[in-house]
């Protein structure tokens, strides 16, 4: 009827959005009403149990008598510290990130034949189908990768002669490809992105199946394909602590509720990377980066204590940053003293910033973990502890070791497909259900009413119609019926 009305430029979509918030919105006041636990969350912050897990531990706090009291944080895979982990695989002078996918899928540390196994098994899958980098990857480009990861994985689901069957078999089989092709589809998607939006050139590396996740992510991601040994173990640290982190994290969650509807391996975990894709999530560590910026940008001294500390006051009030108010990297909803993924990365990126000309950015993070505590309880009145979380040195890690910020979530991505596909096969093995939370409705009930006896008041913005057709055009306002 009014051909020159566009229904979906800025203002019309703003002033139908106000009709949206004002019917949809719901009063916080009423999840405390309805006892609702919002978020999955108990009113003291710990999680709803949903479930039960054989495969990881996360630990942050204990109750004694009814109270949570925080404690150091605790990691365990499978009932291992991840602290010895790391400590043998240093020790040793050993990659271990494959290790760790082991022990997650299988539920015990290998022997050496049995980890010599299943690096071959993960090394001869390396490869990407046939065509597959030509007619998925290199057309439509991606302006993030995590999206373009999604749509990988997805697709691979063509390439798969039994994508439906959810046998224990086949969903190994298909984890394991994953796991090992996960690298190549983040570093081709990189590839093509960087050639589309920035105008430099592509370089493809085939894969080398002797090579451990972490050598061939840097080969894959390199021009000249070369690496250091130090800053391929230093990445195999990072896959490994952000391999697996309990079955409540929203991706992994995410991944659980999808198994449990039956559907096929390769939409579960193209959820679980859109999940992981968000700033409250893994995309935190790309947000942390920003945020370093910005306070080497805005801070005239950032080794000054106080200017640090009243710039964090600035962000919190959302009078700098970029208006969230968060301080990224900082607080997690489990850990309390301390992150323990957080606490061996820091030592990490101390030593290798120290050697590498960033102790200057090293030193402001240091500054943000012991200062951001005080002023939230300053301004915001909160008086739980709250540590650093993986996310605030991950990030510098990435950059001393050359990794584009566009990879950083698909970084983790990468690492992560190992508890998705561990928890995948224990809800398949154990669930039995479909996820299914309630949600209760307090709409209030109303009569249909027949269309031409509807009260129309949510007028189009005016200046889009003329005077002699101002008519009524979409919806109403007031009426609740």
């Amino acid at each position: 009827m009014h051909e020159h009305i566009n229904p979906l430029s800025p203002e019309v979509l703003a002033e139908i959005c106000e009709k949206i918030e004002r019917k949809s919105k719901i009063n916080h006041d009423d999840f405390w009403k309805y006892g609702v636990k919002r978020g999955l969350r108990n009113h003291d912050g710990t999680g709803v149990m949903a479930g039960l897990t054989k495969i990881c531990s996360v630990e942050g706090y204990y109750i004694d008598d009814g109270e949570k009291v925080p404690k150091d944080g605790v990691l365990k895979y499978r009932g291992v510290n991840v602290n010895d982990i790391i400590e043998a695989c240093e020790k040793e002078n050993r990659f271990g990130f494959e290790e760790v996918a082991y022990l997650l899928f299988f539920g015990s540390l290998p022997t050496h034949s049995q980890l010599d196994f299943f690096k071959k098994a993960i090394g001869v899958c390396r490869d990407l189908p046939e065509t597959f980098i030509e007619d998925v990857i290199m057309k439509n480009a991606s302006i993030d990768i995590m999206n373009k990861l999604q749509l990988c994985v997805l697709t691979l689901y063509s390439f798969d002669d039994h994508p439906d069957d959810n046998s224990i078999e086949n969903v190994l089989r298909q984890s394991i490809q994953l796991v090992a092709q996960m690298p190549m589809l983040m570093s081709y998607a990189y590839q093509v992105k960087r050639h589309k939006y920035y105008g430099k050139s592509m370089y493809f590396h085939p894969g080398k199946m002797e090579l451990s996740t972490a050598e061939t992510i840097l080969r894959s991601i390199r021009s000249d394909r070369k690496y250091t040994d130090d800053e391929a173990k230093l990445l195999d640290i990072c896959l490994i602590l952000h391999a697996e982190h309990g079955g409540g994290n929203n991706s992994t969650f995410s991944c659980r509720v999808l198994t449990s509807s039956g559907t096929d391996s390769y939409s579960a975990y193209s959820a679980a990377i859109g999940s992981l894709k968000g700033s409250r999530h893994g995309g935190a560590n790309h947000k942390v980066r920003c945020m370093i910026r910005d306070f080497l940008e805005n801070i005239e001294d950032t080794s000054d204590e106080k200017q640090v500390s009243e710039y964090i006051a600035k962000v919190i009030n959302k009078q700098a940053g970029d208006g969230s108010g968060l301080i990224y990297g900082m607080g997690h909803a489990v850990y309390t003293l301390s992150d323990p993924r957080a606490v061996i990365l820091k030592r990490k990126a101390k030593e290798f910033a120290y050697k590498n000309g960033y102790e200057k950015e090293f030193e402001l993070i240091n500054l943000i973990e012991k200062l951001t505590p005080e002023q939230f309880r300053k301004i915001k009145g909160l008086n739980k502890p709250m540590c650093a979380n993986v996310d605030l040195y991950s990030g510098l890690i990435y950059e001393i070791l050359g990794i584009p910020e566009d990879l950083y979530t698909p970084m983790f991505a990468t690492a992560r497909i190992v508890g998705w596909a561990s928890h995948r096969m224990e809800e398949l093995l154990t669930g039995g259900k479909i996820i299914r939370p309630a949600y209760k409705s307090i709409a209030l009930p109303k009569k249909y009413v027949p269309i031409d006896e509807r009260d129309e008041k949510f007028v189009t913005p005016q200046e889009y119609i003329p005077t002699e057709e101002r008519i009524v055009v979409l919806g109403d306002a007031e009426n609740e019926n």
